[in-house]
């Protein structure tokens, strides 16, 4: 598909320079280090890096990341993602156990594991998604478990597998509005996302998975959709029962994928978390330029202590 028919011809330079607003500190604390050496050394992937996240150094600064299954190579060529593409290699049946170590070592209260879409495995990648959230309750049986899902091809026992083992949070991002998945998401439907989103709920309500689960999903502005059309998708996903919405600011990854079309102002983000939270319902809505899924993440649901590890120490800070 012609990009431009789409998005138009009006797009953000690629090196333009970016509102204010986006400035952030560069990475390189020794909690950055720490951590960066854990991962390495336990031959992890995170979307942190794999994704280019800006937000990166906060992060790791505060001993948080979201570890990526499954390897670091994806099935689909979506326009907005810096996941590398290409024909998976990927075969550890022990990664597992060894994510769960790392999250065990690093004392986390919530952990957030996300996934490259597997369309080449019969399962999706299930089994391993279970097993994980199987080796975490094992080894941090006090940690929080927030999956961050591709949509398995829209099928159901995939999914039903995933909700079986009990996360805490289960979400999977439609990423766009309904208008831009042609370009934006190829390989996946807005429809089918929410199909998945309601079906987890409805499975979680049936007593499949742990009880008070909640859902989650994501979305990206500025590769042209209106205010309206944002409303409109948020009204959507609540209708699926999703009960918690992140909204953040798409940066382009490299010259290859989609242009911006234009940044979003700070305050609209504003209006957007308050027609969430107190017009529509969600109970928590994270929106702001650099918000991500999983930003933050812990913060987004109950929690039942203040912290271990890395995060007590900011919880004692604050105390």
């Amino acid at each position: 598909m012609d990009v431009a028919k789409v998005l138009g011809n009006q797009t953000v330079a690629y090196r333009e320079r970016k509102p204010s607003w986006f400035k952030v500190p560069a990475p390189g604390s020794p909690k950055y280090r720490e951590l960066k050496e854990t991962i390495s050394a336990n031959n992890l992937n995170t979307v942190c890096q794999e994704a280019a996240c800006p937000n990166i150094g906060e992060c790791w600064e505060r001993g948080t990341a979201t570890f990526m299954i499954l390897g670091d190579t994806c099935t689909r060529r979506c326009g907005f993602c810096h996941v590398m593409t290409g024909t998976p290699t990927w075969d550890d049946p022990l990664e597992p156990a060894r994510v769960a170590r790392s999250i065990a070592m690093m004392g986390l209260r919530h952990a957030v594991v996300t996934s490259v879409d597997r369309d080449d495995m019969p399962d999706y990648g299930s089994r391993i998604w279970a097993a994980t959230i199987t080796q975490i309750r094992r080894q941090s049986p006090d940690t929080k478990i927030e999956t961050l899902t591709p949509d398995f091809r829209g099928e159901e026992m995939p999914l039903a597998t995933v909700i079986a083992a009990g996360p805490d949070v289960f979400n999977h991002n439609v990423e766009v509005v309904p208008r831009l998945y042609p370009v934006a998401r190829r390989g996946s439907t807005f429809i089918r996302s929410c199909r998945v989103l309601k079906n987890a709920s409805e499975m979680n309500a049936s007593g499949m998975g742990r009880p008070g689960m909640k859902t989650k999903s994501g979305l990206m502005v500025g590769l042209g959709e209106t205010f309206a059309e944002v409303v409109e998708t948020m009204k959507m996903l609540r209708a699926v029962d999703v009960d918690i919405l992140t909204i953040g600011q798409y940066l382009r990854p490299t010259e290859n994928h989609l242009p911006i079309v234009r940044y979003w102002h700070p305050s609209e983000f504003d209006e957007l978390a308050r027609i969430g939270m107190e017009e529509l319902g969600f109970s928590h809505v994270a929106a702001g330029p650099l918000v991500r899924s999983s930003y933050h993440a812990d913060e987004h649901i109950d929690q039942d202590q203040p912290g271990t590890g890395p995060l007590a120490e900011t919880a004692d800070a604050a105390a």
